[in-house]
Parts: C-alpha cells; sequence; structure tokens
C-alpha cells in the first residue's frame, strides 16, 4: 500500500440512499408528425425548386430525435424534387478529420441508409468572408456548393459562455458548419466574446450563402423534444432567443444549493461538449458562465463507450480513476482544446487508483470537520438525472423538498476485491 492509499484509507464514506427528482416535463407527442406539418408550410415549400442540391447541416451532439427528424426532413425535401445531402456539422468533433465525423454521425443513428441521403463529410472549407475585426468565416466546401442549406439542431444554454444567443442554429452555422478552422476562428478570441461573434458570424454566413430555414428543437429535463420549429433564416436570431428561454426554464437540475462531493459514474461527449453539462453540476470550464450548486470536489469514475476515448471535460472535475485514465484518446481531446483555446477541460485530475480511494480522496479534500457528515451525491450523469443517490446526512432535506422523494432505506457501497464499484 502507497502513500497516497495510507492517506485516505481512513476516510469513512457515508451510507447512501435513492432519492427520485421531479421535474415539470412538458412533451412533443408527435414529433414526426409535427415535423412534417410545419416543413408542409406554404411559406417553406415556397423556398424549394425542383433539382436543387440542399446541404442538410447536423452537429455531433445526441440530440433527441436527431436520427428521425433529419430522415423526415430528407424525406420531405425529396418529395419537393430537391436532392438533400448531409454535411457533418460538428467544428473539431471526430478528432476533426472527415472519417472521424462521419463515424460521429452513425453512432447517433445516421447513415446513408437510415436517412436517405448521401453523407460528404470533409474537412475543407471555403472563406466566404471577414469580419471587422480580421476573424475569418469559413463555412464546409461542400455546404458552399449547395443551392440551399437546410441546418437542425436542439436550443440549449452553453456550457462556457453566456448570452441572447448561446447553443443552437446560429452556433451550428458559425462553428459547427465551420468545420475545424471556423470553430478554431470563432474561438480565437476566447470565449469572453462567444456572445458576440456567434451570431455576428452566423448572420454574415446567412447574408453570403443561401440558408434556406432551420430545425430547431427544445428538449424538456427528461433530453424529450418538448418543442420543435421550422425557422426561415430571416427568423432565426429572434425566434432563437426565445426558444433559449423556454430551454433554460425547463432544464435539469440537481435540487441542491450546495454540495461538498459530487460523484459521477461516466462522462462523455455524447452527455455534454464538456463530457457533463456544466450547468448541471455548476461547475465551468471558463469565467463566462454560472448557475447551479456550490460543488466543492468532482469525482469521475469512467467514460462512456460511445465517447471513444474523448474525455474532453475530465479537467473541470478535482478525481478520477486510473482505468478511466486508461481509455483517454489524447488526440481527440487536445483537438477539441486546441480549437476551442480552452485547455483546462483537457488536463487530467487527481487520479486514484479505484473508484474507493477516489471518493475517499474527494470526502477528505471537501473542507468540512466532521466526514461523517459529508453531503455526497450520486448521479449516473448528467443526462439521467430523474433518480440519484444522496449520502445520509442529506435525508432531511430531502424530506423537507417537494420535488425529492426517497426510494430507499439505507444502504452501504458496494466495492469489489480490486476497491471498484459493483453497481
Amino acid at each position: 500500500m502507497g502513500v497516497v492509499s495510507e492517506l485516505v484509507k481512513g476516510i469513512p464514506i457515508p451510507r447512501m440512499v435513492k432519492v427520485s427528482q421531479k421535474f415539470d416535463a412538458p412533451r412533443l407527442a408527435d414529433v414526426e408528425g409535427e415535423l412534417r406539418a410545419q416543413l408542409r408550410q406554404e411559406h417553406i415549400q415556397a423556398m424549394i425548386k425542383p433539382g436543387m442540391t440542399i446541404a442538410v447541416a447536423v452537429g455531433s451532439r445526441g440530440v433527441n430525435r436527431i436520427a428521425d427528424i433529419v430522415r423526415v426532413v430528407v424525406e420531405e425535401l425529396k418529395a419537393l424534387q430537391a436532392e438533400p445531402f448531409i454535411v457533418p456539422s460538428m467544428g473539431s468533433h471526430g478528432g476533426a478529420s472527415a472519417e472521424g465525423q462521419k463515424e460521429v454521425l452513425r453512432h447517433l443513428g445516421i447513415t446513408e441508409d437510415s436517412v436517405g441521403a448521401p453523407i460528404r463529410s470533409s474537412m475543407e472549407v471555403n472563406q466566404i468572408a471577414s469580419l471587422e475585426n480580421g476573424l475569418p468565416v469559413y463555412v464546409d466546401r461542400f455546404a458552399c456548393q449547395a443551392d440551399g442549406i437546410v441546418v437542425i439542431n436542439r436550443v440549449k444554454p452553453h456550457t462556457a459562455f453566456r448570452g441572447p444567443i448561446e447553443s443552437g442554429l446560429m452556433k451550428m452555422l458559425a462553428i459547427g458548419l465551420g468545420k475545424q478552422k471556423g470553430a478554431e476562428a470563432c474561438h480565437q478570441l476566447g470565449f469572453k466574446h462567444m456572445a458576440e461573434f456567434v451570431p455576428t458570424m452566423a448572420k454574415v454566413i446567412m447574408d453570403k450563402l443561401p440558408v434556406l430555414f432551420g430545425v430547431a428543437t427544445v428538449e424538456n429535463a427528461f433530453d424529450q423534444v418538448m418543442k420543435l420549429k421550422v425557422i426561415p433564416a430571416s427568423e432565426i436570431e429572434g425566434e432563437e432567443k426565445e426558444l433559449l428561454k423556454i430551454a433554460k426554464a425547463n432544464m435539469p437540475k440537481l435540487w441542491f444549493d450546495q454540495i461538498d462531493v459530487l460523484v459521477i459514474d461516466e462522462i462523455g461527449k455524447n452527455i455534454s461538449g464538456d463530457g457533463f453539462d456544466p450547468n448541471v453540476v455548476g461547475r465551468y470550464p471558463t469565467p463566462y458562465a454560472y448557475g447551479g450548486p456550490d460543488v466543492t470536489k468532482i469525482v469521475v469514475l469512467d467514460l462512456t463507450d460511445e465517447t471513444e476515448g474523448n474525455a474532453n471535460g475530465i479537467g473541470t472535475a478535482d478525481f478520477t480513476t486510473r482505468y478511466c485514465v486508461d481509455k483517454i484518446d489524447y488526440e481527440k481531446i487536445y483537438a477539441n482544446g486546441l480549437t476551442s483555446t480552452v485547455v483546462a477541460p483537457t488536463k487530467i485530475p487527481t487520479t486514484l487508483e479505484n473508484d474507493r480511494e477516489a471518493i475517499q480522496a474527494a470526502i477528505k479534500t471537501c473542507n468540512i470537520l466532521d466526514f461523517t457528515k459529508v453531503r455526497l451525491v450520486r448521479i449516473k450523469n448528467t443526462l439521467q438525472l430523474a433518480e440519484i443517490e444522496v449520502s445520509e446526512p442529506m435525508i432531511p432535506e430531502v424530506e423537507s423538498n417537494p420535488n425529492l422523494n426517497i426510494l430507499s432505506a439505507p444502504y452501504d457501497w458496494e466495492f469489489d476485491a480490486n476497491g471498484n464499484l459493483t453497481r
């Protein structure tokens, strides 16, 4: 047993209880039907002419029903005798390679067969303009050659900046469709200016290229589509501002203002661009975003299979495990950091040999006098918050909150012979 193991071996790990969290969760019952109805509006159909080639921009996020939404858009465009094709629009994601971005789409269920359209993936871009400050504006070369562009994305709060426009259609245009070079340009002067540059670059693109319309979704606290809107390009900025307000009002959360230790079972790019959603845990990669609980120490135990080694965001945590670090693909996370200019999320946290020691280390360093009274919360990931676990000392607070309900009697953590959790 080494020095680190000796330092943490006496730290008590509290008993836990299962807790359900209640959220208002309006849901759109018929996503496909609503999308078809909106796409068949006269002013939308009037934009499409027979034989038009149309680039359908699709990103890397795990947007609810994204494969179905893309398929319906393709079908409706084809019904109007247009020739749609898919353009991966995800900045530097997928290892900043054409094949990597195509593979990201495949993980989302988007293939040429599943959506009925070819996928044209390239990292080549055209510079279509420059901003007044000299920043270049880039757009995927296939999209530049198309007769029309349609962009699809979810509208939600960004994880690194605040503004009237954050993550949504305009960000997809400015960053996603610009591929690695476009994302790099938009991030060049840092997140301090992103609230200005994202809409400015997007408006330049809409002015210079034939952007037809966007398909925006808003999700409820359970990551289900609650609202969907097909928006003509000229109305995107105003509509997105209103959709962002709805998204912020319906975000999932942890119903606690202060947490000593937060244990996250898994992180990944399929969960959030930052591995875990900073809006949920209150820990951000930049000083330009805010909100959420006050969490003293964060433990990340593992990566999702879907993230394929991309551990971007792990550096925002305080502790992790050896087996988690061994899975990291450094080419992928460093590509993210070098493109976004924010490298703190790609650093490696203090790494312990197993789950037990990582949790004990977090408790030991969470700055409380009595470790037996630690306020500890465990979640699977920041997408699955309907059921969580909390430490026994938090039971009185749970019982007093109408949004929380205790589901079990207190129980001990279960570790295997190697000190890793068995459930």
